[in-house]
């Protein structure tokens, strides 16, 4: 967003203004006063070290993804939270047949048919990250296959409308701005054999729009998706921590892409989350160890904010991912350090936090 103080008449306007929402209680915001302390949610142990996307199933079960990039020799894995919070493993996950690394899980959504969609980012070899889908059948996963092959970096994926839509986290790192963006497949096309991306991606039909990035040391952009009750599709650009926003018409032609939301203290935005009760879109910034809020005009306010943790507190990790539960909001601490966050060093202890909204 763009602030402008030009004369004092619109200062006292905009306070007024300011004043009169406040004391109705943004009726499509949310007022936070003071930072909302989070507390410790949970904490993962044995085999995990490295949490990351969450997936709400219908029964209230959470799937949450685990790639263990802090340590991939014990495998990667996804892990199912009862709704009393009680841990099991959901799925061990096999390894790549080309990189022979294990899938490297992100972004998790609950398909229409009950199945799940799983961003697969390989961290070795051109092109090789993917899509897949995990087959269910009576709560329980029963196959895994490819259905998207030929991304760069898979990470977020979203159901909306007859369509996923996933995030390429970083397209062409060799151009300035580089280069990020967001593909769209009708879900029928994902029930045959994979889809199989052009070699440039930017002109494969099902690439909707580019992120650039201007961040000149980590060159990761498109990241979190989330759409609001209008349709309209939101962008969590990781390095340069905007919010951006894509419109479409009534054919599902994109009208606009353009930032929606920024403020000097979103260092990143990574995994977002909308708030259907109150509008508010919540941004997991992970260089800030802090959850933003986006409101509906675009005004960014932190909800949540904690220094360098080993999660023991309940303290957020490097936050890369927020679910709504009930009123519950519950963050994944991926504890993975990149340039220019306050998390300094990866913590062996491996932990979800949890702040309770109104």
């Amino acid at each position: 967003m763009m602030y402008r103080s030009q004369i004092v008449r619109m200062c006292v306007v905009a306070s007024l203004v300011g004043w009169i929402v406040a004391a109705q209680g943004f009726a499509q915001g949310t007022a936070v006063p003071k930072p909302a302390q989070p507390k410790l949610f949970l904490e993962l142990t044995g085999h995990y070290n490295t949490p990351d996307g969450m997936a709400l199933l219908p029964n209230g079960d959470i799937i949450l993804a685990v790639p263990n990039f802090n340590d991939l020799s014990v495998g990667a894995y996804m892990v199912r939270i009862a709704p009393d919070n009680s841990v099991s493993e959901f799925m061990r996950l096999p390894h790549h047949p080309v990189t022979g690394q294990p899938v490297g899980p992100l972004g998790v959504c609950v398909a229409p048919s009950g199945d799940l969609f799983l961003a697969d980012n390989q961290t070795t070899g051109e092109r090789q990250s993917r899509v897949l889908r995990i087959v269910m059948k009576d709560g329980q996963p029963v196959d895994i296959k490819p259905v998207v092959v030929g991304t760069h970096v898979s990470n977020a994926v979203i159901c909306h409308g007859g369509y996923l839509y996933v995030s390429d986290t970083m397209i062409d790192k060799t151009v300035k701005p580089a280069i990020s963006g967001v593909l769209r497949f009708k879900l029928d096309e994902l029930d045959g054999a994979p889809v199989e991306l052009a070699a440039d991606e930017t002109k494969d039909p099902h690439f909707l729009g580019a992120i650039e990035v201007y961040d000149p040391v980590v060159q990761l952009g498109a990241d979190g998706l989330c759409f609001d009750k209008q349709g309209n599709l939101y962008i969590g650009n990781f390095a340069d921590g905007t919010v951006h926003r894509m419109t479409f018409d009534d054919n599902g032609n994109v009208t606009s892409n353009e930032i929606f939301a920024r403020a000097d203290f979103m260092k990143s935005a990574d995994g977002l989350t909308f708030d259907p009760q109150t509008g508010v879109i919540y941004v997991a910034d992970s260089r800030q160890n802090a959850v933003q809020m986006v409101l509906p005009d675009g005004t960014v306010k932190t909800l949540a904010q904690n220094g360098d943790t080993d999660g023991r507190d309940g303290g957020m990790d490097q936050p890369c991912e927020t679910l709504l539960r009930g009123r519950e909001l519950i963050v994944s601490n991926m504890d993975w350090p990149v340039p220019g966050a306050i998390n300094q060093q990866y913590d062996p202890l491996c932990t979800l936090s949890v702040i309770q909204l109104k």
